[in-house]
């Protein structure tokens, strides 16, 4: 898969703002299947393409953390918690998969191993320390915390943008958590997220 295939924040807002997923897709996106059973109707494709752009975000989260855990840069307490997001990144995945599918589409693939470790955006080739992962982690989390906000504000349902806020939720603490291993101080200004 080439970089131009590599699904970005900004895709996933300006999919957002195109086409918002319906509330049967976000039910079915909780483990909800009795209310996605009352809440959808109609064509899924505008979900489904939204909610891939997210998987995509998912599978290079994942494929980050494995080229970091595989670089022996990182120090054991380090790789833990590293290997703990990656978890989490795993459970946002199946979950995205399960709904794209439950919607009757085609969850989009991961890329190879060796095509995440050519990918300009990651700069494998300029990962140097335990910092370079850390700040590439980093970097990442903040793109997803950013990205998943951006969508909730398509939701009429509070029940259902709370659910889209859970995964806003995860990708927050890992930032968080990232800013405070290398030492960086964490946003001052209210409101830091999301804009």
């Amino acid at each position: 898969m080439s970089e131009s295939r590599l699904y970005s924040r900004r895709s996933l807002v300006t999919r957002a703002g195109q086409l918002t997923l319906s509330a049967g897709a976000l039910a079915l996106l909780a483990g909800n299947e009795t209310l996605a059973a009352k809440k959808s109707a109609g064509d899924s494709s505008g979900d489904v393409a939204v909610l891939n752009v997210a998987l995509g975000l998912e599978h290079e989260a994942i494929a980050a953390y494995q080229i970091g855990a595989e670089s022996g840069l990182l120090q054991k307490p380090v790789l833990d918690v590293a290997v703990l997001f990656q978890s989490q990144h795993k459970a946002h995945r199946d979950a995205l998969v399960a709904t794209v599918e439950k919607l009757g589409g085609k969850a989009v693939m991961s890329m190879s191993a060796d095509d995440y470790k050519k990918s300009i955006k990651l700069n494998v080739a300029g990962i140097r320390s335990q910092g370079d992962i850390l700040m590439l982690a980093q970097r990442l989390e903040l793109g997803a915390v950013n990205a998943y906000l951006g969508v909730i504000p398509a939701f009429g349902d509070r029940e259902l943008a709370k659910i889209a806020g859970r995964l806003a939720a995860d990708e927050t603490m890992h930032y968080t958590a990232l800013t405070q291993a290398l030492g960086l101080p964490l946003p001052s200004a209210a409101l830091s997220y999301g804009a």
